[in-house]
């Protein structure tokens, strides 16, 4: 499949039909107050659908509670031991690299920062963080999972922003397309696989090839889920990676929404870090995996740990030979690479379970009312000739 801007130009104008539909309906009947009191009690997949769910809201339902027809169980399986095996690298991606790389696009950055919710990174990394950890579970897609339900409502969640953002007619649709576009999820879907396989390998993480591909498979089941038009979605890394390098070229830049939702991460992940003397590891681990001009144009500052973090490959590489030559070694650092994860998503969810529920308005003060063997190693495609 070959991307120009033309293509990436029709897909700005594209949202998500059914999801949209369904969004509109809830508001002009007056039942979104009764949809999300309702829906708080609907966390499991299979479960029952309460009593007086409004019939469109369960009519959705029942069109996604079932993942795509065309997966291919073997490569989910592949994707999810891809996960256990490097799910403290995977989490790092996301966080340093995949977060702020949608800052660095600025009408995302402006979407994120008018929508009052998102303007609480730590809300938001906790429900990014569960969403993936349900995801990587092995019932994921079986009775009692709590995966689709939260795919589902994620999905509302980006049509129900849709959804207020042109009735207040506070979002330039001529100029910008609409918001939360089809071109749009697709960067995201790939800044959430293909820019954490490239963190993963900036880090020095071996990984196999066919590890690397069972894990954008999966986001690409995700994306399905979400609503994104998978004739559009690229189906393989050659192909996201030409997506990826056009997506970005037509749109990163500098943005002082993008630079102040970046200083609120940082400042979220030092609160986290505990102490304060690794404090500034948090600005150089960013730093390292967006590079030098991207971190400038998000206003992360340089310290003397910019430095240090060019060694953590080489610590890391350590880490794996002792993995890779000692089965109790290896069962120990999945065992806390495990405990890591539950830990950082526990110091950020305080606890609770995130609910995700289509807000009703925006904020008037937000402008709007077993492992996977490592032969054949995986090395980045290329980058594409623009």
């Amino acid at each position: 499949m070959s991307y120009t801007a033309r293509s990436l130009d029709a897909l700005r104008q594209e949202g998500d039909e059914l999801a949209d539909a369904t969004v509109a309906t809830l508001f002009e009947r007056g039942e979104v107050g009764t949809f999300n009191t309702l829906m708080r009690y609907v966390s499991t997949a299979g479960s029952p659908l309460p009593d007086g769910l409004p019939a469109v809201a369960r009519e959705y339902l029942r069109a996604t509670s079932a993942p795509p027809a065309w997966v291919d169980w073997s490569e989910m399986e592949r994707a999810r031991l891809f996960f256990i095996d490097n799910n403290v690298h995977i989490s790092t991606a996301l966080s340093f690299a995949s977060m702020p790389a949608c800052y660095l696009v600025p009408h995302v950055a402006k979407l994120l920062s008018t929508t009052h919710g998102l303007d609480y990174p730590s809300k938001r990394m906790a429900e990014t963080g569960q969403f993936t950890v349900h995801l990587m579970q092995p019932d994921a897609f079986e009775a009692g999972s709590r995966f689709i339900p939260a795919a589902q409502k994620v999905r509302l969640l980006h049509a129900s922003i849709r959804h207020h953002l042109r009735r207040e007619d506070r979002w330039d649709t001529a100029a910008l397309g609409t918001p939360i576009c089809q071109e749009d999820m697709i960067g995201g879907q790939m800044f959430f696989s293909l820019l954490v396989l490239d963190s993963l390998h900036r880090l020095g993480i071996h990984m196999s090839t066919e590890g690397a591909e069972a894990y954008y498979y999966a986001w690409r089941v995700v994306g399905a889920m979400l609503g994104v038009d998978q004739d559009a979605v690229p189906e393989t890394l050659d192909e996201a990676r030409a997506f990826l390098d056009l997506y970005m070229i037509r749109h990163m830049g500098p943005s002082a929404e993008g630079a102040h939702l970046t200083r609120q991460l940082v400042d979220l992940y030092e609160e986290v870090v505990p102490g304060t003397f690794f404090d500034p590891i948090v600005s150089a681990l960013i730093r390292h995996l967006v590079g030098d001009t991207c971190a400038d144009w998000l206003d992360v500052r340089r310290t003397p740990w910019d430095t240090v973090v060019k060694a953590v490959p080489h610590l890391l590489g350590v880490l794996e030979t002792v993995e890779d030559r000692s089965p109790l070694g290896a069962w120990a650092l999945d065992r806390l690479g495990h405990l890591t994860t539950v830990l950082e998503l526990s110091s950020l969810t305080r606890g609770r379970v995130m609910h995700y529920a289509i807000p009703e308005q925006l904020k008037k003060e937000y402008g709007v009312a077993g492992t996977v063997p490592r032969t054949h190693r995986w090395t980045p495609p290329a980058p594409s000739v623009p």
